[in-house]
Protein backbone atom coordinates (compact mmCIF):
# COMPACT_ATOMS: atom_id res chain seq x y z
CA UNK A 1 0.00 0.00 0.00
CA UNK A 2 1.33 3.44 -0.92
CA UNK A 3 1.88 6.11 1.70
CA UNK A 4 -0.11 9.33 1.28
CA UNK A 5 0.23 12.86 2.64
CA UNK A 6 -2.55 12.27 5.18
CA UNK A 7 -0.50 9.43 6.72
CA UNK A 8 2.15 11.95 7.82
CA UNK A 9 2.40 13.49 11.28
CA UNK A 10 1.90 17.28 11.51
CA UNK A 11 5.70 17.93 11.71
CA UNK A 12 6.28 15.69 8.67
CA UNK A 13 3.52 17.48 6.72
CA UNK A 14 5.10 20.84 7.60
CA UNK A 15 8.48 19.68 6.27
CA UNK A 16 6.86 18.28 3.11
CA UNK A 17 5.05 21.58 2.49
CA UNK A 18 8.26 23.54 3.08
CA UNK A 19 10.02 21.36 0.51
CA UNK A 20 7.18 21.93 -1.96
CA UNK A 21 7.30 25.68 -1.29
CA UNK A 22 11.10 25.80 -1.82
CA UNK A 23 10.97 23.66 -5.00
CA UNK A 24 14.75 24.15 -5.53
CA UNK A 25 17.04 25.06 -2.66
CA UNK A 26 18.05 23.95 0.83
CA UNK A 27 16.69 23.66 4.34
CA UNK A 28 19.44 24.30 6.87
CA UNK A 29 19.78 23.44 10.59
CA UNK A 30 16.69 21.24 10.86
CA UNK A 31 16.54 19.43 14.19
CA UNK A 32 15.26 15.89 14.51
CA UNK A 33 13.69 14.80 17.81
CA UNK A 34 12.26 11.36 18.29
CA UNK A 35 12.47 10.82 14.53
CA UNK A 36 10.37 13.91 13.79
CA UNK A 37 11.57 17.06 12.00
CA UNK A 38 11.51 20.15 14.23
CA UNK A 39 11.68 23.69 12.86
CA UNK A 40 13.50 25.95 15.32
CA UNK A 41 14.61 29.60 15.21
CA UNK A 42 17.94 28.36 13.74
CA UNK A 43 16.20 26.62 10.81
CA UNK A 44 16.72 28.50 7.56
CA UNK A 45 15.57 28.10 3.98
CA UNK A 46 17.73 28.96 0.99
CA UNK A 47 15.76 29.14 -2.24
CA UNK A 48 17.49 28.74 -5.60
CA UNK A 49 16.07 31.26 -8.08
CA UNK A 50 16.58 30.28 -11.70
CA UNK A 51 16.04 33.00 -14.25
CA UNK A 52 13.63 31.67 -16.84
CA UNK A 53 13.11 28.56 -14.68
CA UNK A 54 10.63 27.06 -12.22
CA UNK A 55 10.57 29.42 -9.24
CA UNK A 56 7.05 28.83 -7.95
CA UNK A 57 5.92 26.37 -5.31
CA UNK A 58 5.07 22.85 -6.45
CA UNK A 59 1.42 22.50 -7.54
CA UNK A 60 0.97 19.59 -5.10
CA UNK A 61 1.15 22.02 -2.18
CA UNK A 62 -2.52 22.88 -2.75
CA UNK A 63 -3.68 19.24 -2.79
CA UNK A 64 -5.32 17.87 0.35
CA UNK A 65 -3.90 14.38 -0.20
CA UNK A 66 -1.71 12.53 -2.70
CA UNK A 67 0.63 9.55 -2.90
CA UNK A 68 4.11 10.25 -1.56
CA UNK A 69 7.13 9.80 -3.83
CA UNK A 70 9.75 7.24 -2.83
CA UNK A 71 12.31 9.94 -1.95
CA UNK A 72 9.92 11.51 0.57
CA UNK A 73 9.25 8.14 2.18
CA UNK A 74 13.00 7.45 2.28
CA UNK A 75 13.63 10.82 3.97
CA UNK A 76 11.10 10.16 6.74
CA UNK A 77 12.45 6.64 7.26
CA UNK A 78 15.96 8.12 7.62
CA UNK A 79 14.70 10.64 10.20
CA UNK A 80 13.03 7.84 12.15
CA UNK A 81 16.29 5.85 12.18
CA UNK A 82 18.20 9.00 13.21
CA UNK A 83 16.03 9.47 16.30
CA UNK A 84 17.62 12.67 17.59
CA UNK A 85 20.06 14.77 15.63
CA UNK A 86 20.66 17.70 13.36
CA UNK A 87 20.37 18.00 9.60
CA UNK A 88 22.90 20.62 8.61
CA UNK A 89 21.65 20.74 5.01
CA UNK A 90 18.71 19.13 3.23
CA UNK A 91 18.99 19.68 -0.53
CA UNK A 92 15.65 20.04 -2.37
CA UNK A 93 15.21 19.52 -6.12
CA UNK A 94 11.80 19.70 -7.75
CA UNK A 95 10.16 19.83 -4.32
CA UNK A 96 11.74 16.49 -3.36
CA UNK A 97 14.59 15.67 -0.99
CA UNK A 98 17.77 15.04 -2.95
CA UNK A 99 20.44 14.57 -0.27
CA UNK A 100 21.30 15.72 3.23
CA UNK A 101 24.26 16.33 5.47
CA UNK A 102 23.71 15.29 9.07
CA UNK A 103 25.74 16.10 12.14
CA UNK A 104 26.74 13.09 14.24
CA UNK A 105 28.72 12.72 17.43
CA UNK A 106 32.17 11.23 17.13
CA UNK A 107 32.73 7.98 19.02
Amino acid sequence: MDAVKNDLSPPQRLLLENMQRVNYGRILHLEVRGGEPVVTPRTRIERLVRFGGENQSRPEIDLHDFALKGKVIELFEALERMGDGLILKLEIKGGLPFDMIVEERAS
